[in-house]
């Protein structure tokens, strides 16, 4: 008997979790759950993070949550739970396996079989922002050798464990060289030790209009955390409809499985919501506890009630469907074919179970880490990229020089053009002069100088080289 965690959410939340514990209890499943309440009612009365504390200890006792749609009020102070909750549980793989149900469910793409499997808890979605001056605000992107480790290696283990025979990394790598380009590095370190298994690496524009065009060319999709939830929308959409994907969110201590689309207020209480999605992440939560036979019980079951035309409103297409049905009289259906299999759709089969376990990471030997200057934003509100230089090199001092100045990231100093639009956030880069060392105790006499000429700085990022490899951004030229 297992014990998990559900969540009712918001929305529609309740009645595709009624209709999904439905078809788990008929089909058998030794499931007893906890039930907690997350989301809208949890913000507005007074618990900010959408969650109560006690709510923690039951997720973190039964270590698997079924979780609804959830809903986050507007307004400032509200950050999404769904982030929490994964980056809290170090849920670092998003899994989202997309299969056209061509063609009981329309789509342009009858052979598309694709699972996105996507980072979850680094790259821009840390939330890490900044407003630092009138005109600009930034968004740290943070990526880490061992978030990186952990995705790749974990998408290669599914190809493997499932089966499949290729695994694509996208990034942008082109344009963020350091971060995207550690996520490709280590995906080039970790692709040879899956020789069976054939690893490919794409630009993540190029590659997302691929997915979206020739989706039949893909198999496992592995990719940082933003592009993933934009890419794992766009080919869930492209299957027929968002609304009959489920992901699973996969930790090393904990799991949380989920239906993908929204809390659709607009449609709760009447009774019409599809249930496919909740019941898609249910069905991944039974592989992930072993329970792999009812697994595929019930996924056969779901695809013969596609097949027999018995559909949902969101789905319901007159020249395919023999019947629109509501949400439980879906899961009534669902139930009344356990036991049968699809004759046209792919049968599902007991696979091994999703429960992956990965190696502990290992730390990479210590680096020689020199300091090799700083970066140093500025506050302005001129325009001529001549004027700021001539006041920085007043404050150089005798160990640093000013070499370059940018603007949103493109050089205007030396050697600016007149036609370049420029903010009031500089990037005001200084060096070590020729055969000087320079330690942090003169990036700190810098900004004493730099405050005492009334220079406004606004933040510093120290320039680094590990090995004697530069580990930072060049400018144009550099």
């Amino acid at each position: 008997m297992h014990r998990i965690t559900i969540a009712c959410g918001d929305g529609i939340g309740p009645e595709i979790m009624e209709a999904t514990l439905r078809i788990l209890d008929a089909a058998g499943v030794p499931l007893t759950y906890d039930e907690i309440a997350i989301g809208e009612s949890v913000y507005l009365a007074g618990e900010r993070s959408g969650i109560a504390p006690e709510s923690w200890d039951t997720i973190r006792r039964n270590r698997v949550l079924l979780k609804a749609p959830i809903t986050t009020p507007q307004g400032g102070g509200y950050k999404s739970l769904n982030v929490t909750m994964r980056k809290a549980l170090n849920l670092y793989a998003n899994v989202r396996p997309c299969r056209s149900l061509a063609p009981f469910v329309k789509t342009r793409h009858p052979q598309l079989d694709v699972v996105i499997i996507r980072e979850n808890e680094e790259d821009l979605y840390a939330g890490i922002e900044h407003q630092q001056t009138a005109e600009v605000v930034q968004c740290l992107k943070l990526i880490s050798r061992p978030g990186c480790e952990k995705i790749v290696r974990y998408a290669f283990e599914y190809a493997r464990q499932q089966g499949r025979k290729k695994v694509t990394c996208l990034t942008k790598d082109n344009i963020m060289k350091q971060t995207d380009g550690l996520f490709h590095k280590i995906f080039r370190e970790i692709a040879p030790e899956y020789p069976e298994i054939k690893a490919e690496h794409q630009i993540i524009d190029i590659g997302s209009a691929r997915l979206a065009d020739t989706p039949e060319d893909f198999d496992v999709v592995v990719v940082p955390n933003l592009y993933g939830d934009i890419v794992s929308d766009i080919v869930a959409q492209i299957t027929g409809s968002v609304g009959l994907a489920g992901s699973a969110n996969i930790g090393t201590q904990c799991a949380m499985f989920e239906a993908i689309h929204g809390s659709a207020p607009d449609i709760a209480g009447q009774g019409i919501a599809n249930p496919s999605g909740l019941l898609q992440a249910a069905i991944q939560m039974l592989d992930h506890l072993g329970e792999t036979e009812v697994a595929a019980t019930i996924q056969n079951a779901w695809l013969a009630t596609i097949e027999k035309g018995i559909h949902t409103a969101d789905i319901y297409n007159p020249e395919i469907s023999s019947q629109r049905v509501g949400t439980y009289a879906f899961a009534e259906a669902v139930i009344a074919h356990l036991g049968q299999r699809p004759q046209r759709l792919k049968v599902a089969e007991a696979t091994a179970s999703g429960g992956i376990q990965l190696p502990a990471y290992r730390r990479q030997p210590a680096q020689q880490k020199d300091l090799r200057g700083v970066d140093v934003f500025v506050d302005w509100a001129g325009t001529n990229a001549d004027e700021l230089a001539e006041k920085l090199l007043a404050i150089a001092g005798k160990r640093l020089q000013l070499t370059m100045i940018t603007n949103r990231g493109i050089k205007v100093w030396p050697a600016g053009f007149e036609e370049t639009f420029c903010t009031d956030h500089w990037r005001c880069r200084f060096e070590p002069l020729p055969g000087t060392n320079v330690t942090k105790a003169d990036l700190i006499d810098l900004l004493d100088r730099a405050e005492r000429s009334g220079i406004d700085t606004i933040k510093t990022e120290n320039l680094y080289a590990f090995d004697g490899t530069p580990a930072f951004s060049l400018g144009q030229g550099q």
